[in-house]
Order: C-alpha cells, then sequence, then structure tokens
C-alpha cells in the first residue's frame, strides 16, 4: 500500500498510487470520455485570452472558462451536450483518499501539451469548500508548485509523475498552487508526449440540495 506524503499541512501525496496496468485502464476509458466531450480551449474572462492548459469534463457537472467567467454547468460548452459519466476508477480513488462524505460532481480533465503551464491560482469556484479536491496524474512529470492560502506565501515545488495521487484538503484546500512545468520524455504512458491531469470535485453543499450554483 502506497503512504501518503505531507507536502504542507493538508497536502497529501501518494506517489505512483495508481500503478502501470491501472493507468492504461484509465487512459482508455478516458479516450471514450473524450470522443463525447472533446478537449477545448478555455479563454480568461474580460481577455478572452486562451489558457496554455486544454480541457474536458465528466460527471454531473463541469467546470468552464470563458469571457463571462468560470463557473459549473452540466454541458460541454462547444456541443452541448451533457458530460459523460465518471470512469469507476475515479469514483474509487475518491472513496479511496478524499475522506468525503459527499460524493465528487464534475472531474475536471486537463491536458498540458509540452510547454504547458498553470499559473499559481485558487480553486475556489465550488460552493462546497469543506470539501477537498483531489487529483490524479497520468503521463508525462509536472513539476507542482503550491504555497499558501495567500498569493505571496512562500512556496514547495515537487514532481507529480504518473499514476501519482494529490489531496488538496483542510488548510491546503484554498492554498496557491500551479504547474511551472512538463518534464518532456518522462513518461511512456501516453501516445504523444504531454500530461493528463484529473481533478476531482465537490460542488454543491449538501444543503443545496443538488441545485446548481448560480
Amino acid at each position: 500500500m502506497v503512504t501518503a506524503v505531507e507536502i504542507v499541512p493538508g497536502c497529501l501525496w501518494w506517489p505512483g498510487w495508481l500503478n502501470r496496468t491501472r493507468q492504461e485502464s484509465l487512459v482508455g476509458e478516458l479516450r471514450q470520455v473524450l470522443e463525447r466531450a472533446p478537449l477545448f480551449s478555455p479563454r480568461m474572462p474580460r481577455t478572452g485570452k486562451p489558457l496554455s492548459v486544454r480541457m474536458s469534463n465528466c460527471g454531473p457537472l463541469g467546470w468552464v472558462a470563458d469571457e463571462t467567467g468560470y463557473r459549473y454547468q452540466p454541458n460541454h460548452p462547444e456541443t452541448g451536450a451533457p458530460w459523460p459519466a465518471m470512469p469507476a476508477m475515479l469514483l474509487e480513488a475518491w472513496n479511496a483518499l478524499s475522506g468525503a462524505s459527499l460524493a465528487p460532481e464534475a472531474c475536471l480533465i486537463n491536458w498540458y501539451a509540452p510547454g504547458a503551464r498553470m499559473g499559481l491560482h485558487q480553486d475556489r469556484d465550488e460552493r462546497e469548500l469543506r470539501a477537498p479536491v483531489l487529483s490524479l496524474s497520468l503521463g508525462d512529470t509536472a513539476l507542482f508548485r503550491i504555497g499558501g492560502q495567500e498569493r505571496g506565501d512562500p512556496t514547495r515545488s515537487i514532481r507529480l509523475a504518473s499514476g501519482d495521487a494529490l489531496l488538496l484538503s483542510g488548510p491546503a484546500r484554498l492554498a496557491f498552487h500551479g504547474v511551472d512545468r512538463i518534464v518532456p520524455d518522462s513518461s511512456t504512458l501516453l501516445k504523444q508526449p504531454g500530461r493528463i491531469n484529473l481533478t476531482l470535485r465537490r460542488v454543491n453543499s449538501a444543503e443545496d440540495g443538488g441545485i446548481l450554483p448560480s
């Protein structure tokens, strides 16, 4: 059994949580998801500038970004179709690692091509901020950086490799974090260079009764 490493208080890292066989199985399921919900290029609010990371979602809700802002919605922004269901392996990971009593409602699928990055940010578009955020890495290694709840807090970096799991919980739930770069040719899992990051999130609180965020 893989033992968790606490990077900063509330940020738990399980190196190699998914073995190679399970990684390959999950990639196969994700290909089917992306056939129904193709990757799209989210855009920054107001400016419309595209992010370097391409995205999709699975689960009842999906996170999108465009000129009007950041939000969760039940359908793909380009096709209009509902998001596909989450693969069972993702729900198993949530149940095994999150410690949360509420099920995840969204799984954001981020595709990092070589050269893509993600600036320091907080995950705070959810109504339920008490539930943790769980991520799984597939493909090339990412140089991941995490700080505190203020943008200027000191940061620490680790290398998230294919199969690693990471949890932001408690004091780390609203920590600033990002991906500085992708390490090229660090994995043979995917057919092309790059990295897939899967982020499972609970959007609504139990008190919301399953309504969508306004």
